[in-house]
């Protein structure tokens, strides 16, 4: 008797090795096979892409395709042996045979849902880097927010296949089950699900886009991302601020990257002393201190305000483009110290600066 027919387990020492060469060549091999596979793939894809990059796209993809690939073919392999009548057990209702069939469905429907996933992930770069040469922001929103809804989307599929596979159920008792089940899930996390149709408000509506700097109950920042459940926003002391997209759509949303110009005002309370001659000296004054900016500061008004016991209101203000906030600093910065060389060179006297106490010491 040849010692390949042996039997072992139901099945010959032949069929045993057989099937373990098999999946050690695939492990040995998985790498060369996967990239191979792959660049055929990328011929297609070339096809509908002209422009995409085939290291990107080997990148992305071929790291589950490899195990995609692996496990798809040890289950076919293993599938060929005669399951050992030893290992034969029945666990509620199911033989050991059926629960590791089942399983290794189950295990090459999530590997094949993860390159599903990682496809996804490349299509939305292509999408994104195609995108990123238009000016509208708008493009790059859109394919960010789709490309996480249909990870969900994928995500569920993959969930009930799982199901399907494993448990043997069919999908429409599955889709049936799930409607009653949702119904519940849709009470229980009625914020969530307030949340997720609030990102569809967001991204519809568009009052802000990734990239603009808003203000949302007393929070500044800029928005890094804009999710399916929230929105985060980068604030000025460079921390993270994760909002529920709800909330977003509920509060007053400021959009200062949507603003036409920047606005800045300077409060003069001077002392109810002035006179006036030096009143309208200092205005005029004031008003070619602005003009020299003209370039810069479009509209601008110089006037005096309000006359009152406690001082003399005069008020500077002028409009910027909507240029850097570091650059709309500087420019603040200069006017600002000329408005105070101009004061100080016509002795202005400040209201509340002649405020004395008499202490009166007669009985």
């Amino acid at each position: 008797m040849n010692l390949l027919d042996s039997i072992y387990l139901d099945n010959t020492l032949g069929a045993w090795l057989m099937v373990a060469g098999i999946i050690l060549l695939t492990l040995l091999l998985k790498r060369y096979l996967s990239r191979y596979l792959v660049s055929l793939f990328f011929r297609l894809v070339k096809k509908i892409w002209k422009t995409v990059s085939k290291q990107s796209f080997v990148n992305l993809v071929v790291g589950p395709f490899e195990w995609f690939l692996v496990i798809l073919i040890a289950v076919f392999a293993i599938d060929k042996l005669n399951f050992p009548r030893k290992l034969l057990y029945t666990l509620y209702g199911h033989t050991t045979a059926d629960i590791i069939e089942r399983a290794g469905a189950g295990i090459i429907i999530v590997s094949f849902i993860l390159l599903v996933l990682r496809l996804t992930d490349f299509i939305a770069f292509v999408l994104q880097e195609k995108a990123n040469l238009t000016d509208d922001a708008r493009d790059n929103q859109l394919v960010v927010f789709l490309r996480d809804f249909l990870k969900v989307i994928i995500g569920i599929i993959g969930i009930l296949l799982i199901i399907k596979a494993c448990f043997n159920q069919p999908l429409g008792n599955l889709l049936t089950g799930l409607s009653i089940v949702g119904a519940a899930l849709a009470l229980g996390a009625k914020e969530s699900l307030e949340n997720l149709i609030a990102s569809f408000i967001i991204f519809f509506d568009k009052p802000f886009f990734a990239g603009d700097t808003v203000k949302v109950n007393n929070i500044i920042g800029r928005v890094e991302k804009i999710g399916l459940r929230s929105t985060r926003i980068l604030t000025g002391d460079k921390t993270i601020v994760t909002m529920p997209n709800k909330q977003m759509v509920d509060s007053i949303v400021d959009n200062w990257s949507m603003r036409t110009q920047r606005r800045a005002e300077i409060k003069l309370d001077l002392s109810v002393k002035t006179p006036v001659v030096k009143i309208e000296n200092i205005i005029a004054e004031l008003k070619v201190i602005l003009n020299t900016n003209a370039q810069e500061l479009s509209p601008y008004s110089v006037f005096l305000k309000d006359i009152g016991k406690n001082g003399i209101t005069i008020i500077i203000e002028y409009f910027t483009e909507p240029i850097d906030l570091n650059e709309f600093d500087t420019i603040k910065q200069s006017i600002n110290l000329r408005v105070k060389t101009l004061l100080e060179h016509n002795d202005v006297e400040f209201a509340g600066e002649a405020n004395r106490i008499i202490i009166d010491n007669e009985p």
